[in-house]
């Protein structure tokens, strides 16, 4: 264990963003890859829960890391075809991610959810759109489970994985929920229809301000 003095000493993580760490995460577990590899295993596991990056954002991220230290790179060619380029992590990589992860501050979620939005402005729909929108965000939100599910099994096999096991577990269960919540708003829809029109026919001028139902005055 490093001393205190070792400790202050250590010099200052750069300032990465996420996605940064996220792609030498994907480095940590001790594999040799391709930008494709990367790319395939994000899309297996990471993007339940966190993002789904395109090939130029992966490649963009392995320059900065290789720039920091914290990665290598190879070109290996095979029966003199074009060889693909090769990423490792190295041991200055494995100390900055386990530092990150250990040190970094634990942002809020920030939850941006488009069919909410829609949802929240459904005043402006039109009804059956808006029920096509969210029966789509049900059945793709079961589809997701189903994926998820089959990942975390396949993880399951391999016991260094354990912990994206356990993230993919909790990204089953998180679209289990967002299935049902969709379900839920679905069997809510109609009420909140003819509330909405109830109000805009009736022109209410003593109805109340967006100022007084966020202070839950009377």
């Amino acid at each position: 264990m490093a001393n205190d003095d070792e400790t202050h000493d250590e010099a200052p993580l750069p300032d990465l963003r996420n996605t940064s760490w996220a792609v030498l995460g994907l480095l940590s577990f001790g594999e040799e890859l391709s930008g494709y590899d990367l790319k395939k295993w994000a899309d297996w596991s990471m993007r339940f829960f966190y993002w789904a990056p395109s090939y130029s954002q992966i490649y963009g991220e392995l320059r900065k890391l290789e720039g920091f230290g914290f990665a290598t790179s190879r070109v290996v060619n095979k029966d003199d075809v074009r060889g693909k380029r090769l990423y490792r992590i190295t041991p200055e990589g494995e100390r900055a991610v386990a530092r990150w992860a250990a040190e970094a501050p634990v942002e809020p979620v920030v939850l941006k959810h488009g069919v909410m939005l829609r949802m929240w402005l459904g005043h402006a729909s039109d009804p059956a759109r808006l029920r096509a929108m969210l029966e789509e965000h049900r059945d793709q939100s079961e589809k997701m489970r189903v994926r998820a599910e089959v990942d975390a099994e396949g993880a399951r096999r391999e016991p260094g994985w354990a912990f994206p096991e356990m993230v993919l577990r909790w990204s089953e269960r998180y679209y289990a929920d967002e299935r049902d919540r969709a379900d839920q708003m679905l069997a809510e829809l109609d009420d909140a229809f003819t509330k909405s029109k109830r109000a805009a026919d009736a022109a209410d001028p003593a109805r109340r301000s967006s100022e007084e139902l966020r202070s839950h005055k009377a």
